[in-house]
């Protein structure tokens, strides 16, 4: 019976069970199961127990409450106080476009809300729709969300395993777990009990709901089902995983807070002012306050950073980047560290040849993945088969010793068969490329398959004129001795056992897997191929090296990531040796060495956070370790990248300040977790990507400069004509054209600037740093100060020589405009100076801006229509003549500021 508890569930739910170092037997006691399985009742009744197999979906929030939660941040405060304000003034036109600009953010929130319960979804569907399960001692298949512990679940090559399994059976069964170890080589199952302190990827005698059978046969216990499998508590640990706003979003949101309160600060005093002061009346001073407001709120500051954001997008899509929210964009530029997987990421994901040794010599091995093209060299020098026989024979046998197909499709060699196997191939192939000639040349007559039990795999062959060729590939410590020769430049000589131990060893010290390949001759009559026929007389041919090797372009990314002031971690599930060898490729672990997942396990909280800020290569890790790393580092004050294409990376991924999947190789989970996917799975296109997000703040900031100095310089002019008991040079309605036709079209150009030299040779901006620097903060009011000047002094120029207030304010929203439109071009360098010829007529987009505006305003001075909405005149040439000497001497100021500043800036 089963040992069930009182709420009726199993012990052995969520209980934490070692179920690998516990003996098959005792796992069928414990199961209350037998080798013929539950029978029907059985099955039923624990179904009732234990609910369903598959993973619980959270209830989700109403489409209401997502939406409305858009609606939860500082900047749309700002804009919906200004969306009201311009209601109580009256102007519906601007109430509108504020409001259209809040619900637009809103909706893309909106849409872009849900990334976790997506991510969850995409872990669910990973289970296996069906299992072959024995019941009532019959072999059935049945829905794999039927399954319950006890259950004995039958695997076959190509099956995902259903539930986690204790294995009770096994024929050279091999398993792809690289979703949840991050591992790239299906790892070998026995049913052998291993220690309780077994890491994950070490724990042969399981098989793990969610993971891939690539090979053999066997047999399995289900010992935990549904939320309580490896595969469920990822997707727990996932739900329970919060994400982090952008540095952009927090800065902004800071920002916001500061402007809003100068803004309500200015305008009250104004209005107190006015009032207590000047004896104007209330209502009066009210309206005048609430223009200010009007004018001082940027809000064409939401859309234009929109714009910059959804350029950045553009422009990261064409580099193979894709991003999935919009913010990302900018983070990219703030990312100090990058913890990154290995398999699939920095490597490959494919198991590639790199060293073949015969008896004579050592040859490096080329090329890329599957593809059987590259060469061959000794001392980084090309040779060719053809003219080393030792290399051509080995060759030959790894083709026709190999169970594996490569077939072109759209460009990429697809592997059919064993990894191991294609890897053989594909080294064979480049010494042998018609292959099909080498294998009608020996057809096999019979094989022994490769069983974990003997570490081998054999074959038969004959020629077209009878003779027989065994050939053998396997572990070489056990083709070793199964060898008394071995082949040297065609001739068979006596075995040197200690030569082939040292290049076992030397090859394992480079994190390189070692096959062994053997043969021998055999009579033609020799059809049936047996155990007896390869256990002893055989010769050595040579030691195959395989690894997935590093990608060459993310050697490079790597470098420049650093040269940048980024840090590159490597977190892996792989084993330690190996994540060495492959850090050595990127200059990793050279000062500190590698941190197992057992070793953080032993750490206090404290050398903990110092691990994760020291260290560069993590090896044996656990989903929980890499969330633990994640935060442990944010709480320094990092903002983290991660990148990752397996189900085991999903909670980092979202956890982290960025998350990157891999998009040809990943995961849906991982997809769904990240911010940003990388379409080609290149690891230097996070290096374009940070290019670009640097570049994305940059001209955020440029926009902001061009925009700030509008509103404020408005507010200004507008408290200067209270201050001196003035007519308003420019009218609320005049502010509205201002800030609609201007500020969002001149700050918008900006978006469009190519990146500046030198941006990935400085640091990462601080995450705590403002956006807007002293000196920034600085040439803002300069700036204002100079465009209220100009506005207010030309306003009073032209009534001072007996023009009409209309004349006056149509002159001072021209000289304002003016100014604007000669600042934008200041702004294209924020400290270099603009008035170079690439500085002046460098930006297509600027030009066509300047154009669209200057347009406008002559509309707004001359058309009939517009002049009786906005209450202005037709000027004359003297007017214009002084707009442009004014715009003039501001943009020469501004390029004196400039230089000012760069000989400050050097000199400190």
């Amino acid at each position: 019976m089963v040992n069930l508890r009182p709420d009726n569930t199993v012990k052995s739910q969520g209980g934490g069970q070692p179920w690998h170092m516990i003996s098959v037997s005792s796992v069928m006691e414990k199961c209350g199961t037998r080798a013929g399985g539950l029978t029907i009742r059985e099955a039923q009744q624990r179904l009732t127990a234990y609910g369903l197999n598959r993973l619980p979906s959270p209830r989700p929030r109403s489409a209401m409450a997502r939406f409305l939660a858009q609606f939860n941040n500082v900047l749309l405060y700002v804009l919906i106080g200004a969306a009201v304000v311009t209601a109580l003034l009256g102007h519906w036109v601007d109430t509108g476009v504020i409001a259209g600009v809040v619900i637009i953010n809103a909706i893309f929130g909106f849409i872009q809300e849900g990334k976790a319960e997506k991510a969850l979804e995409a872990i669910r569907v990973m289970l296996s729709p069906q299992a072959r399960v024995r019941r009532d001692g019959h072999v059935l298949t049945v829905p794999a969300e039927t399954l319950v512990p006890g259950d004995i679940v039958l695997l076959q090559s190509g099956d995902r395993v259903p539930a986690d399994l204790r294995l009770s059976e096994i024929r050279s069964l091999q398993i792809q777990e690289s979703v949840l170890t991050g591992e790239s080589e299906a790892v070998e199952k026995m049913t052998e009990p291993v220690a309780r302190e077994t890491e994950l990827g070490d724990r042969s005698p399981m098989a793990y709901a969610g993971t891939l059978v690539t090979y053999g046969k066997g047999t399995g216990i289900v010992v935990e089902t549904a939320d309580h499998t490896e595969i469920g508590q990822i997707s727990s640990l996932l739900a329970e995983v919060q994400s982090l706003t952008t540095p952009l979003l927090r800065q902004i949101g800071v920002f916001s807070r500061w402007l809003t309160l100068a803004i309500l600060i200015i305008a009250a005093a104004t209005l107190l002012f006015g009032f207590l002061v000047q004896g104007n009346a209330l209502n009066e001073m009210f309206m005048v306050a609430v223009g200010l407001a009007v004018a001082a709120i940027p809000e064409g500051l939401p859309p234009v950073m929109t714009i910059t954001l959804a350029i950045g997008v553009t422009r990261m899509a064409r580099r193979n980047a894709i991003i999935r929210r919009l913010p990302a964009v900018e983070t990219l530029g703030a990312v100090t560290v990058i913890c990154s997987d290995k398999t699939g990421t920095l490597t490959r994901n494919e198991l590639m040849v790199q060293t073949i040794v015969t008896a004579r010599q050592h040859y490096e091995v080329t090329g890329r993945g599957y593809a059987p093209v590259g060469e061959f060299r000794i001392d980084g020098n090309p040779v060719s088969a053809r003219q080393h026989p030792d290399l051509a024979a080995a060759a030959q046998a790894a083709i026709l010793c190999n169970d594996a197909e490569l077939n072109p499709l759209e460009g990429h060699w697809r592997l059919q068969g064993n990894p191991t196997d294609g890897a053989l191939l594909a080294a064979g192939i480049k010494a042998k490329p018609d292959m099909d000639f080498v294998r009608q040349s020996q057809p096999r007559t019979d094989l022994i398959p490769f069983e974990s039990v003997h570490k081998f795999m054999a074959t038969l062959h004959h020629d077209h004129e009878g003779q027989g060729y065994i050939y053998v590939k396997g572990a070489p410590e056990r083709i070793l001795e199964m060898c008394s020769s071995q082949r040297s430049n065609g001739a068979d000589l006596a075995l040197d056992t200690p030569y082939w131990l040292e290049q076992i060893e030397a090859m394992a010290s480079k994190a390189q897997r070692v096959i062994a390949i053997a043969c021998r001759l055999t009579d033609p009559e020799h059809l049936n191929l047996g155990f007896k026929d390869v256990e002893t007389g055989l010769t050595m041919m040579a030691m195959f090296g395989l690894m997935d090797p590093p990608r060459s372009d993310a050697i490079e990314a790597v470098r420049k990531c650093r040269n940048a002031g980024i840090q590159v971690k490597m977190i892996t599930g792989d084993h330690g040796t190996t994540a060495r060898a492959i850090g050595a490729y990127f200059d990793l672990g050279k000062d500190h060495p590698v941190v197992t997942g057992k070793d953080l396990d032993a750490l206090s909280e404290e050398d903990f956070a110092t691990a994760a800020s020291e260290a560069d290569i993590f090896a044996r890790t656990t989903p929980e370790h890499k969330l633990r790393l994640i935060c442990a580092l944010q709480a320094r004050g990092h903002v983290v990248a991660m990148t990752g294409d397996g189900v085991n990376d999903a909670p980092a991924l979202k956890r982290a300040d960025i998350g990157i999947a891999m998009g040809c190789k990943g995961t849906e989970a991982a997809k769904e977790a990240a911010e940003m996917v990388l379409a080609d799975d290149n690891f230097a296109a996070i290096m374009h990507a940070v290019e670009e997000g640097r570049t994305v703040f940059d001209n955020l900031k440029k926009s902001i400069l061009v925009l700030l100095p509008t509103s404020i310089g408005e507010a200004l002019t507008i408290l200067a004509a209270v201050l001196f008991a003035q007519a308003l040079p420019i009218t609320p309605v005049q502010i509205l054209w201002v800030n609609m036709i201007t500020a969002v079209t001149l700050g918008v150009a900006l978006a469009f600037e190519a990146t500046e030299a030198g941006v990935m040779t400085r640091p990462p901006r601080a995450p705590d740093a403002p956006i807007l620097s002293g000196f920034l903060i600085w040439r803002i009011i300069f700036v204002s100060i100079l465009l209220s000047l100009g506005t207010f002094g030309l306003f009073k120029w032209e009534q001072a020589f007996g023009a009409s207030l209309d004349v006056a304010r149509t002159v001072a929203v021209n000289t304002l405009v003016a100014g604007e439109i000669v600042y934008l071009f200041n702004c294209r360098r924020i400290i270099d100076k603009s008035w170079t010829w690439d500085g002046l007529f460098g930006s297509r987009p600027v030009l066509i801006a300047v154009a669209l505006v200057m347009g406008f305003q002559l509309l707004f001075t001359y058309l009939p229509v517009m002049q009786v909405i906005f209450h202005t005149t037709s000027i004359g040439f003297e007017s214009w003549g002084r707009i442009i000497l004014f715009a003039l001497g501001l943009f020469i100021l501004v390029e004196i500021e400039k230089t000012v500043a760069r000989r400050y800036l050097k000199q400190g």
